[in-house]
């Protein structure tokens, strides 16, 4: 199935390629409860027709009418629901707060352009920021990096990072990889196991994980890595993590990780140096022991300081900031 978000792309330039005007949205942010991440999109026609959701319901009802009686203006605009927000909606049933951009398209050369930018990223070419003037004027899109904030905002312009769903790629299987596969579709991403025991492979009864009975330096040498994919590598055996970590620095890959104490990890790297050819550049995208250090012993509380730290680098956040 195909992220909300590449739908909605493809639904607006479907629509401008028919001579509609769009009204592009997206959730800058949010505070309280709200069902839907920053970045989520949803486009929408001026008969109430749309693709996509920013809340799940009651912002959507409320954007809609707005939208068939002409209440925005048509530029590039950022609007609040919830509290101090549109009036006459002034709170939520849920009690959060969301703001949102709203961009009006019109169809033409340099629009489809760019949304054609936009749908490469989000189907896992490159990263990419959009910059939108607040106002009147058109965006354009720039080569990006996971560590850049998802979300920028100034008086004069929004900045939105667009890429495709986060990919993990799990090098071998273990109770750590087991809670992390779990977790990881929880929040949403795209979870590949590789593995080249078929025992282990047979174990794999995660929903929603795809299991390969492959070496994992195999599987990503031979198909790559978008820029959002995180590779981890958490068996504790030489035989796959350290060729896993020579292809992965590789790639493009925004986080590479391998489980390990820190004399372990140490010794992992030297090795690396020594026999894989690992430049000092090279080693520095490890994270090794990986995951943020909170004292994690059972194999959950492993694999949740690990999605915690891919969670952290995917927002742009630096570790020094929590």
């Amino acid at each position: 199935m195909k992220q909300l978000d590449l739908q909605v792309v493809q639904q607006a330039r479907n629509w401008l390629e028919q001579g509609h005007a769009v009204w592009l949205c997206t959730v800058l942010s949010t505070f309280g409860s709200a069902p839907r991440a920053p970045g989520a999109m949803l486009v929408a026609l001026s008969s109430g027709d749309s693709c996509g959701s920013l809340s799940g319901g009651c912002v959507e009802e409320d954007f809609l009418e707005r939208v068939q009686n002409a209440g925005f203006d048509t530029c590039n605009q950022i609007v609040r629901y919830g509290e101090g927000g549109l009036a006459p909606t002034r709170a939520l049933p849920c009690g959060g707060v969301l703001d949102v951009l709203v961009e009006y398209l019109q169809p033409g050369e340099v629009v489809q352009r760019l949304l054609g930018q936009v749908e490469q990223a989000l189907g896992g070419g490159e990263l990419l920021i959009r910059e939108v003037p607040l106002g009147e004027g058109v965006s354009r899109c720039r080569p990006a990096s996971m560590s850049e904030a998802k979300i920028q905002r100034s008086a004069e312009q929004v900045s939105i990072r667009i890429g495709a769903v986060l990919r993990v790629v799990l090098a071998g299987w273990s109770p750590v990889a087991e809670f992390c596969a779990g977790f990881a579709v929880a929040l949403g991403y795209e979870v590949i196991v590789c593995d080249p025991r078929a025992e282990a492979i047979a174990e794999v009864k995660v929903p929603g994980v795809q299991a390969l009975e492959i070496l994992p330096a195999r599987f990503i040498a031979e198909q790559g890595a978008h820029s959002a994919t995180a590779i981890l590598a958490l068996t504790h055996d030489p035989r796959l993590d350290d060729p896993t970590l020579i292809e992965a620095v590789r790639t493009e890959a925004f986080y590479i990780g391998a489980m390990g104490s820190q004399r372990t990890s140490a010794k992992r790297l030297e090795r690396l140096a020594r026999v894989g050819g690992l430049s000092p550049e090279d080693m520095a995208r490890i994270h090794a022991p990986i995951g943020l250090q909170l004292g994690s012993k059972a194999p959950a509380e492993i694999a949740l300081a690990t999605l915690a730290d891919v969670l952290r680098v995917a927002n742009g956040i630096e570790r020094g900031a929590l």
